[in-house]
């Protein structure tokens, strides 16, 4: 199958991409490059400096194209709390005009990288597809609101999607060579490991008062290799005229933030000084997936679920 992968020069995307073609596809990246690194791109793909919505370019080098694996987009709940204009314009605005061009190009597959942020503050863990949808912030409002835009052109136009929505990702490739460098850094492993790597021991965690054990926020740690696994297993399955939908992706175990630090202390073989610092606006108590659908339907297992092995990955690549 020939893909366009749009984010393919970010964390996941560029990831992605190269499982992509190491499995024998073809893959056409689209990447602005204003947060993606070009260095990340795997030579083997064809490059197209663009933003999502860029119609013209897009008209370019979709045709010929079986799927779009859309990846693109901005992701700090922190920084769309302050600027949803352009979160909505990120993640709505160009990706629906990202839809237009896919239709007018007859190409009717799509890969979603969606988030547990759609369903806010969750009744009941682990979280099913089926939970209710009330995001918290405006990341993942905006991200649901893609999916409801997939289910019109899905009505209107044929446009078969699957939606992946996952987790907490961290991680890198083992070797070292492709890991997670955002500007600025807001997720806990690699801000931590980063800082660490720097020789900075003291670390900020953002509230202590939640209603979990130790009172900070509960995720569940995906490895990003599993993650790139799952989509490629969605891309193959539309591939073969299978159903779309929605699939949770995660190891269905939370740790709490204090025990992150506690492992990447641990991984990096030295102590850490937590300094406890207000809540940041539209985090969630408890984040924890239930992927029993992806394992049924998708045939997908995380193949690298420990939490210390998906830190001790990120700690080879920010160490270097």
């Amino acid at each position: 199958m020939r893909i366009l992968v749009t984010g393919g020069a970010g964390y996941i995307g560029s990831i992605t991409a190269q499982r992509l073609l190491d499995a024998g596809h073809e893959v056409v990246v689209v990447d602005s490059l204003i947060r993606g690194h070009r260095e990340a791109v795997d030579p083997r793909a064809t490059f197209v400096e663009a933003e999502v919505g860029d119609t013209a370019a897009l008209g370019r080098a979709l045709p010929g194209c079986d799927a779009v694996m859309h990846l693109a987009g901005l992701i700090e709940v922190a920084e769309s709390q302050s600027q949803p204009g352009l979160y909505f314009d990120a993640n709505v605005a160009q990706p629906a005009r990202m839809l237009e061009a896919m239709v007018a190009c007859g190409v009717r597959a799509i890969v979603f990288s969606s988030t547990a942020a759609v369903y806010g503050e969750p009744s009941s863990v682990p979280i099913p597809e089926e939970a209710p949808t009330h995001p918290v912030n405006v990341y993942g409002a905006t991200k649901l609101m893609f999916e409801r835009l997939l289910d019109w052109y899905g009505a209107a136009h044929g446009v078969r999607s699957i939606r992946l929505r996952y987790f907490n990702v961290a991680g890198a490739l083992p070797d070292g060579s492709l890991g997670e460098a955002h500007d600025p850094e807001t997720h806990i492993i690699p801000r931590l490991l980063k800082a660490l790597a720097a020789g900075d021991t003291r670390f900020e965690v953002f509230g202590d008062d939640y209603p979990t054990p130790d009172g900070t926020c509960v995720r569940d740690y995906i490895h990003v290799s599993d993650l790139a696994k799952a989509h490629r297993l969605a891309l193959e399955r539309l591939g073969r005229g299978g159903e779309g939908g929605v699939f949770n992706l995660g190891n269905e175990r939370g740790f709490s933030n204090l025990e992150v630090v506690k492992v990447c202390a641990e991984v990096a073989g030295t102590e850490v000084e937590v300094v406890h610092a207000p809540r940041r606006a539209g985090d969630p108590a408890v984040l924890v997936a239930s992927s029993a659908k992806a394992r049924r339907e998708l045939e997908w297992a995380p193949a690298h679920a420990d939490l210390r092995e998906i830190v001790t990955d990120a700690w080879r690549w920010h160490s270097r």
